[in-house]
């Protein structure tokens, strides 16, 4: 029997700007990898990948606001 892959969600830690996104739908990454740079008081905060996988869908865009915990991306 096949199961599918579990999801991974890549969150917001911190609430800011969307600065740039880093990667593409079906993109290769590596855990720790930098997907999203997020803006917030001046500063770029990179969000990177908990865990390995391919980007499967991208819930954000450049210079969208965020909340902390918000979903980013979503590996597979």
């Amino acid at each position: 029997m096949f199961s599918a892959p579990m999801a991974t969600d890549v969150q917001a830690h911190i609430t800011g700007t969307v600065w740039k996104i880093e990667v593409a739908v079906g993109d290769l990454v590596s855990e720790g990898q930098t997907c999203v740079i997020l803006e917030s008081m001046k500063m770029e905060m990179p969000v990177e990948a908990p865990a390995s996988g391919r980007v499967e869908e991208i819930r954000c865009n450049e210079g969208q606001a965020v909340n902390e915990g918000d979903v980013l991306l979503v590996l597979v």
